[in-house]
């Protein structure tokens, strides 16, 4: 099975930039066409929050009419720059198809891997939280196949990254998440986005994988002493490989041009 993963893509209104200079209606357009000639092709696509720019109608229109260009299924959880609201009308059902009126949280079946996406939302807030109505329906949905290897996706990681930005909009709730992801032994990730970098780390018996984000990235400044800022760079996405051996692989992937490719056996 391979998933493609994309996060923050930011989009603003139609004809306009992120922050007035990040193309990244553009860089998303770039991530699209490259996962449709994948080779082999993917089975689904998530896409793990901070879909909008500002959470405003005509931003998730204009994401919305990028993203159905993707010649895969592919399913959405809100950010902190989204109206999960605005989300639901004008995704609809078949890439947010939550049935609880409160969160955007929902179950898909029928994959190798069995995919769970969580609400981590708060409106006006730019950090994380599971609260216990969210961590109880986590619980109670993972304990129903708790031997199917499962993904958890959903757009704040619950713990401090080193990334001064996010570090600082924190997150409510991680011991609770902690507790009802250390019961079960199948979670083969939890993806997330937010921190607009490629990182990944242990926790909970898995592995947080943050994706980065279309071009507009994060500083990663191990110090936590530089003002918050960003850059640009190529836009990428990250591919989950389920092998045969029931291995799940991750690798990171940036559209841009490259030199090559070159055999390596006309060059020995």
């Amino acid at each position: 099975m391979l998933i493609a993963h994309i996060s923050d893509t930011h989009i603003a209104g139609w004809n306009k930039k992120a922050y007035g200079i990040a193309p990244t209606a553009e860089n998303l357009a770039a991530c699209i066409e490259h996962i449709n000639h994948l080779i082999p092709p993917p089975e689904i696509v998530l896409v793990t929050g901070d879909i909008t720019y500002d959470g405003r109608q005509e931003e998730a229109e204009r994401a919305a009419s990028l993203l159905d260009n993707l010649l895969f299924p592919y399913y959405i959880v809100p950010g902190n720059h989204d109206d999960r609201s605005i989300l639901k009308d004008v995704f609809g059902k078949s890439a947010c198809p939550c049935q609880d009126s409160n969160f955007i949280n929902y179950v898909i079946e029928g994959y190798d891997i069995r995919l769970i996406g969580m609400d981590s939302s708060i409106p006006d807030a730019p950090g994380g939280e599971i609260c216990e109505e969210r961590a109880s329906w986590l619980d109670e949905q993972l304990s129903i196949e708790c031997d199917k290897p499962t993904i958890v996706f959903m757009h704040h990681p619950p713990v401090k990254c080193g990334v001064l930005e996010t570090d600082e909009d924190g997150f409510i709730g991680t011991d609770r998440l902690g507790r009802v992801l250390s019961k079960y032994n199948n979670i083969e990730r939890l993806l997330c986005g937010h921190i607009h970098l490629d990182t990944h780390l242990g926790w909970q018996n898995t592995v947080i994988s943050c994706a980065p984000s279309m071009g507009l990235q994060l500083s990663l400044d191990l110090t936590l002493t530089r003002p918050s800022e960003f850059f640009m760079e190529a836009p990428g996405y990250l591919l989950h490989y389920f092998t045969p051996e029931t291995n799940l692989v991750t690798h990171s992937i940036h559209v841009k041009k490259t030199d090559g490719p070159y055999l390596f056996k006309e060059y020995s």
